[in-house]
């Protein structure tokens, strides 16, 4: 089944980044699908920093502290050159900037002019595929629903889309978990409208009955009941 789903993403040559995140919804415990290649979103000023994200940390003029592509580790923290471990989660780029600059003023330059830019923010990424106007990887800025994920990707493509089948993967403890929601109930408020985690990921099915994504939603048997695959 996951290679099915690994093949679809690839055919529709969609690039994602899919960070676990062990979120539990209200009608049960689901997951996300596992890491595939990130595509670089543009970030809030007020973005917070989270375990995984990839940043570039540039000291102007000074190469040898100059990181252009480091990695906050699982527990949120960084090793830089001659300042060690520095707490990187939770902190926005602009705060982050301000710590190293202090940590250098005390160790080592004079007057450093530092600038920390988040790359790639694995951390907050949702993935929404198959049958919407903007298939990509999307950061999530603050409580996302499903309804408002897809409107994040220009809402079902009309004409194609099988909006009564909404797949939603996630990884919970290392499992591998989805369910089916139906939009349609969801929009007229005969459904919950089921919130949305870092690293999930959303695939609108097709109507066309031989769709990649037919197959790989189809291995999901019940509406909004949480089951591993």
């Amino acid at each position: 089944m996951m290679r099915t789903f690994c093949l679809a993403i690839a055919a529709a040559a969609l690039l994602a980044g899919c960070a676990s995140d062990d979120a539990t919804l209200q009608d049960g415990s689901f997951g996300a699908i596992g890491p595939l290649q990130t595509t670089s979103t543009a970030l809030p000023p007020e973005y917070k920093i989270g375990p995984l994200d990839k940043l570039s940390i540039i000291v102007f003029q000074n190469e040898d502290f100059t990181q252009p592509a480091v990695q906050v580790d699982a527990n949120g923290q960084l090793l830089l050159p001659m300042i060690g471990v520095v707490k990187a989660s939770g902190k926005t780029a602009s705060e982050l900037s301000q710590e190293i600059t202090t940590k250098l003023t005390d160790c080592c330059l004079r007057k450093p002019n530092v600038t920390v830019l988040v790359t790639d923010a694995v951390s907050q990424q949702i993935t929404v595929a198959g049958a919407v106007a903007t298939p990509s990887v999307y950061v999530l800025r603050g409580r996302t629903t499903l309804l408002q994920a897809v409107s994040m990707a220009g809402g079902p493509d009309k004409g194609v889309a099988d909006t009564k089948r909404i797949a939603v993967y996630r990884v919970v403890e290392g499992q591998r978990m989805g369910a089916l929601f139906d939009l349609d109930a969801i929009r007229s408020g005969k459904a919950e409208d089921p919130a949305i985690y870092a690293g999930d990921t959303i695939i609108v099915d097709t109507s066309a009955a031989k769709s990649a994504w037919r197959t790989v939603t189809g291995a999901i048997p019940l509406f909004s009941i949480f089951r591993p695959f």
